[in-house]
């Protein structure tokens, strides 16, 4: 045989080799395993990540002298969005016994767009340790909102204190591992579909194997005239 001939065979050859075992197992087998390994994955995360507890205090923003309510809903809005500002919190973090930059990551503000009502909520790994921020929070929020109550025509109030969580927000190892299953299921499931066997359409061939190159017929030879006698 020649070199070149070697040269051609052996990538396929080498090709099947690698391919085979893959081609053996079961045609289905990408999606149990994609869905133990997600499960797997999912409830390693669910063990070991620290169980976060949140807890949320309410403050309440009423019109003055008369105004508008509108007023009120107007400001709350606006109070909403400097919740979790420097000022704000650095004078929740002696109440709250962090300082003002870790409170940052760990307090969220929201508003509603029907009521003057701002929700402030705490975030920790302890209970607790969330109420505790939350009022704080809330209470630097009241007392710096009615600092300028004249100007504004509104007075905020605090209208629920937070409560210690009786158990974290943070998802479950079994939520965690559901989640998990389900995603590799998923990701198994587009294995599945980019498997390719010759009973599901596909014939082997291989358009880029030299081997299976089309050799043209050869074109049919024309006669020469006779050579006049």
């Amino acid at each position: 045989m020649s070199p070149t001939m070697n040269d051609v065979r052996e990538p396929r050859s080498r090709r099947t080799r690698g391919t085979s075992w893959w081609r053996a197992l079961p045609r289905w087998i990408p999606l149990p395993v994609g869905a133990g390994l997600g499960l797997l994955c999912g409830l390693g995360y669910g063990l070991a990540a620290t169980p976060q507890y949140t807890a949320t205090a309410y403050v309440l923003v009423v019109p003055q002298h008369g105004a508008d309510p509108q007023t009120a809903l107007g400001f709350a809005q606006a109070y909403g969005r400097i919740a979790a500002g420097p000022e704000v919190l650095a004078g929740a973090q002696t109440a709250a016994g962090a300082p003002a930059a870790s409170l940052r990551g760990h307090v969220a503000a929201a508003t509603s767009p029907d009521a003057p009502m701002i929700s402030v909520t705490g975030t920790s790994d302890a209970g607790g340790q969330a109420a505790r921020i939350a009022d704080a929070v809330a209470n630097s929020l009241t007392a710096s909102g009615n600092r300028t109550s004249e100007a504004t025509g509104v007075r905020l109030l605090l209208f629920s204190p937070a409560a210690a969580p009786a158990g974290p927000s943070s998802p479950s190892a079994t939520l965690s591992a559901a989640v998990g299953a389900s995603a590799g299921g998923l990701l198994g499931g587009l294995a599945l579909l980019a498997r390719r066997r010759p009973e599901d359409g596909y014939d082997g061939h291989d358009p880029y194997d030299p081997r299976n190159a089309a050799v043209p017929s050869p074109s049919p030879s024309h006669e020469h005239p006779r050579a006049a006698v």
